[in-house]
């Protein structure tokens, strides 16, 4: 991989790169698009990360499907992409293992409170991948919004050579955010999700007007005594810090992020509130 891009950066190509755990959908080819109108080539890496996997269960039924996701990439561009799917041994070595990071406190809030390890895995599998592929822009989903934010940090704090892009969230025509685990979901409980989506964006209306406390004890209201979905967690935060809003400032920005349960599978989602 090294020894191809660099033969592609010999002739001044300009490399994006869109890092994925494949089961690739619509969201990911619009950051593939994203990628192709500001570089040369771009490439996806489709690699499902052990180390970020707090539930070995989740894990070993997280879809993959390399064949289908390459003949996708294959129609959004033939010649432009470039994809790599490397092994565990390839990416870890012997020793699979997460590097330990601190990211300021952003790793403690939301998702790093339920998921134990989860940003020491994504930040050792980033970091490694942004070392083999060596791109000049990276580009991320928002629906990570975390994700995303520890990412910067991480790229800040080890000095690396990359702009890292956030798009914004795709999603269904329901208002549901694509989602690798949205196959997951049965009839049922994928006719019930776009209830996710509807709950937050009455959240940011009620923010404009009401405490974010109020907005919190409305949503967990909402979800209390919902027959399919069980509401996780449900948090108001700035957009920097990630810590939940406690007075709301003018001078700052934020966002309702959100984690529900349809049966077994985990679905998160986040929306700007201002």
């Amino acid at each position: 991989m090294s020894h191809h891009l660099d033969a592609l950066r010999a002739k001044e190509c300009r490399i994006g790169f869109v890092p994925t755990m494949g089961a690739l959908h619509a969201g990911h080819v619009s950051l593939v698009e994203k990628g192709l109108s500001e570089n040369e080539v771009v490439v996806v890496s489709i690699f499902v990360n052990p180390t970020q996997f707090d539930n070995p269960e989740d894990l070993e039924k997280y879809p993959r499907s390399v064949a289908t996701d390459i003949e996708l990439l294959q129609t959004v561009d033939p010649e432009r992409i470039v994809v790599y799917t490397p092994s565990e041994t390839d990416v870890y070595g012997d020793d699979v293992v997460s590097e330990p990071f601190n990211f300021g406190g952003l790793e403690h809030e939301m998702e790093g409170a339920f998921r134990a390890g989860h940003f020491d895995g994504v930040g050792t599998i980033v970091k490694r991948l942004f070392e083999i592929v060596e791109p000049r822009r990276a580009y991320f989903g928002e629906k990570d919004f975390q994700q995303l934010q520890i990412v910067k940090k991480m790229v800040a704090l080890h000095k690396l050579p990359v702009e890292v892009i956030g798009c914004p969230i795709h999603r269904e025509e329901d208002g549901l955010a694509m989602s690798s685990r949205n196959a997951r979901l049965t009839e049922a409980h994928r006719a019930a999700a776009p209830f996710i989506y509807e709950t937050i964006k009455t959240a940011k209306l009620k923010f404009g007007t009401e405490r974010a406390e109020l907005v919190t004890e409305w949503v967990n209201l909402q979800f209390k005594n919902h027959t399919l979905l069980k509401l996780e967690y449900f948090v108001i935060a700035d957009t920097t810090t990630l810590k939940p809003v406690e007075k709301k400032s003018l001078e700052n920005t934020y966002r309702a992020f959100i984690a529900v349960y349809a049966g077994d599978i985990r679905l998160i989602d986040n929306i700007a509130l201002n």
